[in-house]
C-alpha cells in the first residue's frame, strides 16, 4: 500500500499574489487562536483549539507568488494513542497560474491514511481549504475557526472526540 500524503487542491480567479498573501495570514482562514507571525520566514506559531488539539508551526520556506512551506514543530492531539502524529512533517502549498486561474496545491506531506488521526485530519483540511482559504482568497473574506464553536466545535461532535 502506497503511503499517500494529503493533499487538497483548489482553482481561484485571482492572481497568485492574491493566493499567496491569503495562505500566509492563517488567523483569516484557519483560526482566531493563533499566536506569533505566520508570514514571516523562520517565525514560529502557536495554534491550539481548546485541549483537543496544540500545535506549533514554523515558516521554513518562501517562494514569493509560488511556495510556502511551513513545519510542524510540535502537536499533540487529545484524542489519539500517539499524541505527536504530525511532529515533523510539513504543510506545502504551491501556487502555479494556469491560463487565466491561478491553482492552489496543498499537501500535508507526513499525513497519511495509516495515522490514527487521519480521517479527522482529512476532513478539516478539507473544510479548511477548500472552503475558509478558498473563500478567503475570492473574496476577501475567510471563514476562520472563532475562539468558541465554528468547524472545530462541530469536528468536535461529528467525531465525537474529547471535549476539554
Amino acid at each position: 500500500m502506497e503511503n499517500k500524503n494529503f493533499t487538497a487542491t483548489i482553482w481561484v480567479d485571482q492572481n497568485p499574489n492574491v493566493a499567496y498573501n491569503a495562505i500566509k495570514n492563517f488567523r483569516a482562514w484557519w483560526s482566531e487562536e493563533i499566536e506569533g507571525n505566520t508570514d514571516q520566514l523562520h517565525g514560529e506559531f502557536f495554534y491550539h483549539y481548546k485541549d483537543i488539539h496544540l500545535c506549533k508551526l514554523k515558516l521554513v520556506e518562501m517562494v514569493s507568488d509560488k511556495k510556502l512551506v511551513y513545519q510542524v514543530l510540535e502537536n499533540e492531539f487529545n484524542f489519539i494513542n500517539d499524541k505527536t502524529e504530525w511532529v515533523n512533517t510539513q504543510l506545502v502549498f504551491e501556487i502555479v497560474k494556469e491560463g487565466e486561474k491561478t491553482k492552489v496545491k496543498f499537501t500535508h506531506e507526513g499525513l497519511v491514511p495509516a495515522y490514527e488521526c487521519y480521517e479527522v485530519c482529512n476532513d478539516a483540511w478539507t473544510s479548511y481549504i477548500q472552503g475558509s482559504l478558498q473563500s478567503l482568497i475570492t473574496t476577501g473574506k475567510g471563514k476562520p475557526n472563532p475562539k468558541e464553536g465554528g468547524l472545530n466545535a462541530e469536528l468536535v461532535e461529528k467525531w465525537g472526540l474529547p471535549k476539554k
